[in-house]
């Protein structure tokens, strides 16, 4: 391919995606004032349900903001050669070429973090906290970033110094190797990232004595689900909104609750969200997610390398001499299609696995439990119970309320 032609694919997929995101997302707002669904009345009282329309809208309008300065942000990268400018300033600084990526990807990430960094403040600060739902300090804010720094520089230029040896040692066969490292880097971070990972950032202890362990428990083992682990997380250290997860599998399984779920739900509201997850591993969904990711990654890897070689790809990104870095820039825009595709297709059977998960919950628990639990999550968050479909269809990985609601109740 022509080095120019290649450029237009990548201005063309750039500017295509901004079109189409920011029109799915123009036809959402459209619908935010849409009836209420009739399963979904009770859900707020006018005086929620105005607030709920004013989180929506400063929302979008706030996404209209970051995502325009986003596609400005990258154009004028390419436009004034900014890629190129950020190679030719680590070339000087080292000879070594595995230096020279991880500076490159360095300087790119953080970077790209700092011109970020005001719009995640104003989000925390401003949106969420007008709204009631912020908890986080501006000392954890900070905290939370250097934290995300240091993980990056440990966890993702370790990884990215294997696979640039990796490439160095083996070629375009480098694939091989490197989809071998992220897979067992993918279990292992399955396995225990609550472990490991989340502690970093939350204090997580195990839930105490009482009835709703009880309950919960007794659920478990009538189910025949074998569960060691329950933890409580303090999620209220940052936001008021509620979650809960599963995580693991085999003996390293656990079920995470946030403190804010225990707060806002009753304990059969809490056990039938419980059930939900549960209902994921019974169903295999976990492993389904985790050996699909696998082998999406693994077909990426290997069109990564027939292309990787190709100079004209560094080229169009504005880099004078072709590089592993470079090339990998302009090929992760010219994969974003085909990444949009798969993530579409995840979506789809992920909305699937939603239902099967709440058919689960509703056969070996109950379901008004589950659906008085949905109504009030969804409330305390000022959710959109009207998105609209082609919304709906892109991006959502969990079903609308409503249908949930008139899944669970038939």
């Amino acid at each position: 391919m022509d080095t120019t032609l290649i450029s237009y694919c990548i201005i063309v997929i750039l500017v295509s995606e901004y079109i189409l995101a920011t029109t799915l997302n123009f036809l959402n707002a459209k619908r935010f004032k849409d009836t209420i669904p009739e399963d979904l009345t009770d859900v707020y009282s006018s005086e929620e349900y105005e607030k709920s329309q004013g989180y929506k809208w400063t929302n979008y309008r706030f996404g209209i903001l970051t995502s325009s300065f986003s596609i400005l942000l990258i154009l004028s990268v390419l436009a004034f050669g900014g890629f190129g400018w950020i190679d030719t300033f680590v070339s000087r600084i080292t000879p070594n070429t595995t230096f020279q990526s991880l500076l490159f990807f360095g300087i790119i990430m953080m970077g790209s973090d700092v011109l970020n960094t005001p719009f995640s403040y104003y989000q925390t600060f401003v949106i969420e906290e007008n709204f009631g739902f912020n908890k986080t300090t501006r000392k954890t804010f900070i905290i939370d970033k250097i934290k995300g720094w240091f993980m990056i520089i440990v966890l993702g230029g370790g990884i990215l110094a294997l696979v640039l040896w990796f490439f160095e040692w083996a070629g375009s066969n480098f694939w091989l190797y490197t989809w071998g490292l992220i897979t067992v880097f993918t279990i292992f971070m399955n396995l225990f990232y609550s472990k490991l990972i989340v502690p970093l950032f939350n204090k997580q202890e195990p839930l105490a004595d009482g009835s709703l362990k009880s309950k919960i428990e007794s659920y478990a083992k009538n189910v025949g689900f074998e569960l060691q682990n329950i933890f409580v997380i303090n999620g209220s250290k940052r936001s008021t909104k509620a979650n809960a997860y599963f995580s693991g599998f085999g003996k390293e399984k656990r079920i995470t609750l946030y403190d804010t779920l225990i707060n806002d739900l009753e304990e059969d509201e809490i056990v039938a969200v419980l059930a939900h997850e549960v209902g994921h591993y019974k169903k295999n969904h976990i492993i389904f997610n985790l050996v699909t990711s696998i082998v999406l990654t693994g077909a990426m890897l290997f069109v990564l390398s027939l292309f990787i070689n190709n100079p004209d790809i560094s080229l169009a990104i504005g880099v004078a001499t072709p590089s592993f870095h470079a090339a990998l820039i302009g090929f992760g825009i010219l994969y974003s299609p085909i990444s949009e595709i798969t993530g579409l297709l995840m979506n789809f059977v992920s909305r699937k696995f939603e239902y099967q998960a709440d058919d689960f919950a509703k056969e070996t628990f109950s379901a008004s439990p589950l659906v008085s639990s949905l109504k009030k999550l969804s409330k305390n968050s000022l959710s959109n119970l009207t998105p609209h479909p082609a919304f709906v269809f892109m991006h959502y990985s969990h079903p609308p309320l409503k249908d949930r609601i008139r899944n669970l109740k038939a």
